[in-house]
């Protein structure tokens, strides 16, 4: 595997145990840090770049993947217990179709 990609399920996992952190302190709250990431992952998906075909369909899922595993992570109340792998398999399986995907 791509130590890249070993650095960045590191990094996903780390920013999805400080954003428990914050939940648990009452910084946050888990409805707020979803809502920051459907606008995030909101922002991706209508970017021009799509519409214009700069940028494949491929290539928007993979930028919005962090953003769904890290919505996964936060809406499980123990994220520490669920593995990267079990939450990029969830990913995968709820990613949503566009619509401009047949």
């Amino acid at each position: 595997m791509n130590q890249a990609n070993l650095q960045l399920e590191g990094l996903l996992m780390a920013v999805a145990a400080l954003n428990r952190m914050l939940v648990e302190k009452g910084l946050a709250s888990a409805h707020e840090i979803d809502t920051a990431l459907r606008r995030a992952e909101a922002r991706i998906t209508s970017d021009d770049r799509f519409q214009d075909a700069d940028i494949a369909l491929a290539n928007r899922d993979a930028m919005c993947f962090p953003i769904r595993l890290l919505r996964l992570a936060n809406a499980d109340e123990d994220c520490a217990a669920v593995s990267f792998g079990e939450l990029a398999r969830q990913v995968g399986l709820s990613k949503p179709r566009y619509n401009d995907q047949r």
